[in-house]
């Protein structure tokens, strides 16, 4: 039986994929399958991924279903005793495999190991790091704290598993890579490899660019997580939230700068203030928000972007804010 199972959903990844399929072929673990779900792609990703010449690669195509729906279908298709998901447009470096097997293997009864992110522009420049997150164990409470997993492309997880869990929630639209491992962490414990092994590319086009979306998702995965395990920490909640609702601010501050966006970052950063009781304590980054969603709200749109890229290249690199699957850009 093959090792691992890689599975990734396409579509229309022409610009990206073939990058995405170098980085697992080349992996040093090579006990793998590689199955790529075409969902309905127009472009031509069909045909880049077709030009491969490795028996390694499975691919299936079908109507264009959406992300959840192709991860279940490459599932299902799978045959390796592990699996591992990756978005047609990230990246691995070469030991990612080999070195979250090697930690599952070290620590018997655990179901599920993940590494460090760091992120990468549409050109594969890098952008800045992830959160750097080293939890191991029981992890339900920290990480519905913080998605420190910080995307779907990370987790190398027993098939049996996941297949227990039924896949990935069919009717989540946003958040689904958050809620597979909150699933998983309420059953399973998880092991980390302190080490960068996932490069994930920001693109403005990304999912997670619908940021209302977005916000009404991941409250569906809080709540349906609440309701599954009672909570040691009853603060655990409005930290919750209030990491949420930073992110969000975050996002809607990142271009492309809009008055629409200035006007749900001010709704999001109001929510955070209202979920987080240590607000005072980052009273520095809350001014900087204000700031910088006043200028957008002010200025014309191609003022408030001169000025605040400006003001951006000035400023040093800052770690992302630790929430989810794909994290802000720099304040300034």
């Amino acid at each position: 039986m093959t090792s691992i199972s890689v599975i990734i959903p396409s579509y229309n990844s022409e610009k990206t994929i073939k990058t995405t399929i170098e980085s697992v072929l080349s992996q040093s673990f090579s006990d793998l399958e590689l199955i790529v779900i075409n969902d309905g792609s127009t472009d031509s990703t069909l045909e880049i991924i077709s030009n491969f010449q490795d028996s390694r690669i499975k691919i299936f195509s079908f109507e264009n279903s959406g992300g959840n729906i192709s991860r279940n279908r490459g599932l299902k298709h799978a045959a390796g005793k592990f699996v591992s998901f990756l978005d047609a447009d990230d990246i691995w470096t070469a030991d990612k495999l080999a070195s979250q097997l090697q930690a599952l293997q070290e620590n018997l009864g655990v179901m599920v190991a993940y590494s460090w992110t760091d992120y990468i522009d549409e050109n594969g420049e890098l952008l800045l790091s992830g959160m750097h997150i080293t939890v191991n164990g029981d992890v339900y409470e920290k990480l519905l704290v913080s998605n420190f997993l910080e995307n779907g492309s990370n987790a190398l997880i027993l098939r049996e598993a996941i297949i227990e869990l039924g896949g990935f929630d069919e009717s989540l639209n946003a958040g689904q890579d958050w809620d597979m491992w909150l699933r998983l962490a309420c059953k399973f414990d998880f092991v980390c490899v302190p080490s960068v092994q996932i490069l994930y590319r920001i693109s403005p086009n990304s999912l997670s660019s619908n940021l209302a979306r977005q916000e009404k998702a991941c409250l569906q995965v809080l709540k349906k997580a609440y309701q599954v395990r009672p909570l040691t920490d009853k603060n655990i909640c409005s930290l919750s939230l209030a990491n949420l609702y930073m992110y969000l601010t975050c996002k809607a501050l990142q271009q492309p700068f809009s008055t629409y966006k200035g006007t749900l970052a001010a709704r999001f950063l109001w929510k955070y203030l209202l979920n987080d009781s240590s607000r005072l304590q980052r009273i520095n980054l809350i001014l900087k928000l204000l700031f910088k969603i006043a200028v957008i709200l002010i200025l014309p749109t191609t003022l408030s972007t001169r000025l605040l890229t400006s003001m951006k290249t000035k400023a040093k690199k800052v770690r992302a804010i630790p929430f989810s699957s794909s994290p802000p850009q720099n304040e300034f």
